[in-house]
């Protein structure tokens, strides 16, 4: 799993549990709805932190909660 997959995982784990479409998400964050999904697109590769945490604050929750998973803990080296 990279990185993006684990963030557009996250994203879409959060959603399911707060009952929103990535469209309502975007505008509760104040992001555009093509930025939202630009990111769950499996075609795009880079996602900015500071998008993240404009979602996060959309979901109510922290920085520290969002990437605190196994997931993210579980990501392997980048640097080689």
């Amino acid at each position: 799993m990279t990185v993006k997959d684990a963030v557009v995982e996250r994203i879409q784990t959060l959603c399911r549990e707060k009952g929103i479409r990535p469209n309502e998400l975007a505008n509760i964050s104040g992001v555009t709805p093509s930025t939202v999904y630009s990111l769950l697109d499996n075609r795009r590769r880079d996602v900015s932190i500071t998008t993240i945490k404009k979602l996060c604050d959309g979901l109510e929750v922290t920085l520290g909660t969002f990437f605190s998973t196994v997931e993210f803990d579980s990501l392997e080296q980048e640097i080689i």
